[in-house]
């Protein structure tokens, strides 16, 4: 109660809620208030926020999403026709490719021509195992052509050319029949020209990508950004920026690159144990202590996204350059019995809130931050979905950006959130998360955030430049924080109707239940 009567104290005294909201918050004892200012638009919530992630690692591509033409598993050409369809149901927008660490290894020429030609190699990033090549540009571009989604292509700055990175946009981008690699790309099976959406520089040049300076990385950033020139279409180009707290690195690039990029790639991983990468805790059966833990840890993300938006500002005022969170989310000890290098892991509810309060950051940032993507798309770390042989189940993060999907395009509304707090061990954070946009509909949504494990928390939202009727939502939920869906039980967790939310008079009122995500239309 204390707590509580502190943040009530703190909200009354601070800007901007109205009287009426203050007069809500007195009235609503130890629940959340929230007011979202629907009058005072801000930016628009980009639909490549809910991009995705596939390297070559484990069984991401091969098996997760490429099976071959002659599989038995269905398939369209090859992809995986359950794959294919469960990302369209929730209208991917962008997918990033070849990684990740394998990006600055990967040669270009290795993944074209006849795949019975193209030469077998060592993945010596992820699990020492071969790798044939038989996924490569072709492969990739009709990949995204089929979800109708935009393209991120990271080129190999770590080891690789300026000349190789040019060569590669040119064999993609190149108008048909211009150029003796354009009419290569035609021999090997694709005469038109592709479009590069977002050209990744590099990846985690700090570590994985070359260990390198940030000042020499921001020089070599700006020698492949020369030289790297699209055939047709726009192409930003991406450099690789900061992980976590490395606010040193984004200070350097903006000054050396700043004026020659179009976007800074932040990487950030949740774990529950943070101290070490050999200890970062399982996915399954762990204790209350490390459910508060990841979800005050991934809540970090607010302060990183914040404080590099600063520096950003400093060369770039316009906020020209975006900060492209393009490597996030959970990453836990290997799942027992596979190949550590792999990266397979569960998806529990706990993973859920983690994606959850993450798109809210990003949708709170918006103005800045123009596209992200989850790490990753299938069977590794934080994947949307699992498969194993002909079997495909959703995660209970797929159900996340089902429900999220209103927010592709929307308008970030601000939103001003006063809760009590969840409190565990040395974690002490607002029990309550929420966001809001106006979407593309022309509706209001809302995103309400229970993180307790333990306790429902009644909600109150006043609404400034909006009275709706009524509302409707969906809730995602489940009995066990590590609940989670498998082959053999793949409905564990899954959206259903929430009809607890009543509105009266530009005020709604709810009661979210424990551990549950609540998403909300307005009508």
């Amino acid at each position: 109660m204390r707590r509580l009567a502190t943040g009530l104290a703190l909200a009354l005294a601070a800007a901007p809620l109205s009287a009426q909201a203050q007069a809500q918050l007195r009235a609503a004892g130890e629940g959340a208030v929230v007011t979202v200012e629907a009058d005072q638009p801000g930016a628009q919530v980009h639909p490549d926020v809910f991009g995705q992630f596939m390297e070559h690692l484990g069984t991401g591509i091969y098996g997760g999403v490429w099976v071959g033409e002659d599989s038995p598993i269905p398939n369209d050409g090859g992809y995986r026709t359950d794959v294919l369809q469960a990302l369209k149901d929730i209208n991917v927008p962008m997918v990033r490719w070849p990684g990740g660490c394998f990006a600055d290894e990967y040669h270009w020429r290795d993944g074209i021509g006849p795949r019975e030609d193209r030469p077998v190699k060592i993945n010596t990033n992820w699990g020492g195992v071969n790798e044939d090549n038989s996924f490569g540009t072709h492969e990739f571009m009709g990949f995204a052509q089929r979800l109708g989604a935009r393209t991120y292509v990271s080129v190999n700055l770590g080891s690789g050319t300026p000349a190789e990175a040019s060569q590669w946009v040119e064999y993609m981008t190149a108008p048909a029949g211009t150029t003796a690699l354009a009419r290569e790309r035609a021999a090997n099976g694709h005469e038109d020209a592709w479009t590069v959406d977002y050209l990744g520089i590099g990846n985690e040049l700090w570590g994985c990508g070359g260990n390198m300076r940030a000042e020499y990385a921001a020089d070599l950033t700006n020698r492949f950004v020369t030289f790297t020139k699209p055939g047709t279409g726009e192409m930003l180009k991406i450099a690789s920026g900061p992980s976590d707290s490395n606010y040193e690195w984004t200070e350097t690039m903006m000054k050396i690159s700043g004026k020659l990029i179009d976007g800074l790639a932040l990487h950030f991983y949740t774990r529950p144990r943070d101290a070490t990468w050999e200890d970062k805790g399982p996915a399954l059966g762990f204790p209350e202590s490390e459910w508060a833990s990841t979800l005050d840890h991934t809540m970090e993300m607010d302060e990183f996204i914040t404080r590099h938006s600063a520096i950003m500002d400093k060369y770039d005022p316009e906020q020209r350059v975006m900060l492209a969170v393009d490597e996030w989310g959970t990453w836990y000890d290997p799942a027992p019995g596979t190949n550590p290098g792999f990266l397979q892991q569960q998806n529990s509810l706990r993973d859920a809130m983690v994606a959850a309060l993450n798109i809210n950051i990003f949708t709170k940032h918006a103005e800045r931050v123009k596209m992200a993507a989850i790490a990753q798309m299938v069977n590794v770390l934080q994947a949307m979905l699992l498969t194993d042989g002909p079997r495909m189940v959703k995660t209970p993060t797929y159900h996340v950006f089902d429900m999220y999907e209103p927010w592709q395009g929307a308008t970030a509304l601000p939103v001003d959130v006063t809760a009590p707090m969840y409190e565990k061990d040395d974690v002490s954070i607002p029990a309550v998360n929420v966001s809001a946009v106006r979407g593309t509909d022309g509706q209001v949504h809302l995103a309400l955030v229970n993180i307790d494990p333990n306790n429902a928390h009644p909600v109150t939202i006043a609404l400034d430049g909006v009275n709706p009727a009524g509302a409707t939502g969906r809730i995602l939920t489940a009995r066990a924080m590590d609940a989670h869906n498998d082959f053999e039980n793949p409905e564990v967790v899954t959206p259903t109707a929430f009809t607890g939310a009543r509105v009266s008079r530009g005020t709604v009122t709810a009661t979210l239940p424990a551990k549950s995500i609540v998403v909300l239309q307005l009508r």
